[in-house]
């Protein structure tokens, strides 16, 4: 999609400091951080939203909580814990439609 942040971003049409990548997904820091560590992960793949998900995306949304787990070890929140969020939907929260997750923790508690 043309005027989609997150293909601009995937496609490095606009500039973002990617933490990971692979043949299937993106990872960077959350640019208005809701926590210390704020990582978005971002499917190559346009996909509009949860709602938009079709069966032969299973292995994307595997990736997506694989990666976020190895992501949570790497940024040392794995064991103090985090949150994996996915906002649907303007109601939702949702302000890009893309899929994305959102790997959030690091307070001190």
């Amino acid at each position: 999609m043309s005027d989609c942040l997150f293909c601009k971003i995937v496609n490095k049409e606009s500039p973002a400091d990617f933490i990971y990548e692979d043949d299937t997904l993106v990872v960077f820091k959350d640019i208005r951080p809701a926590a210390p560590v704020h990582l978005l992960l971002v499917p190559k793949k346009h996909i509009r939203s949860v709602n938009d998900l079709e069966d032969g995306d299973r292995d994307i949304l595997a990736e997506l909580f694989m990666v976020a787990k190895d992501m949570a070890r790497e940024m040392g929140v794995d064991r103090s814990g985090y949150k994996l969020l996915f906002n649907v939907e303007k109601g939702g929260g949702q302000i890009i439609f893309h899929l994305h997750l959102h790997l959030i923790g690091g307070w001190k508690r």
